[in-house]
């Protein structure tokens, strides 16, 4: 598997061989490679007492959902850090993973 230094890799047809002739260039297309997970356990914290309990940053009194809610009406982080300087954009990112794996994590039951 071809691997460039963007963390991209070349799709399957590529990788079959379809040609190096500038004919063929419209056929590679880059497919994002699996990033490696961060490690959200240590930013995201659950105390039962606080926040009822939901997801914070940090042991602040600031949830996942409250910057998700941010960024989902139009904030930009650098908009949710310029009002909340005490936030970094790790803690944001490990919203995104906590998000992500949450969402993976989801069991969907049909009756």
């Amino acid at each position: 598997m071809q691997l460039f230094s963007n963390g991209y890799q070349a799709s399957p047809a590529w990788q079959l061989g379809c040609g190096t002739d500038l004919g063929d260039r419209d056929k590679l297309r880059l497919i994002p490679t699996q990033p490696h997970p961060m490690n959200y356990q240590d930013t995201i914290t659950l105390e039962p007492g606080k926040r009822s309990g939901k997801p914070c940053i940090r042991g602040m009194r600031i949830t996942v959902y409250d910057i998700l809610s941010y960024l989902a009406s139009g904030m930009s982080q650098a908009e949710i850090l310029a009002d909340f300087p005490y936030l970094t954009s790790q803690d944001i990112l490990a919203c995104f993973s906590y998000a992500a794996d949450r969402e993976q994590k989801t069991l969907t039951i049909f009756t």
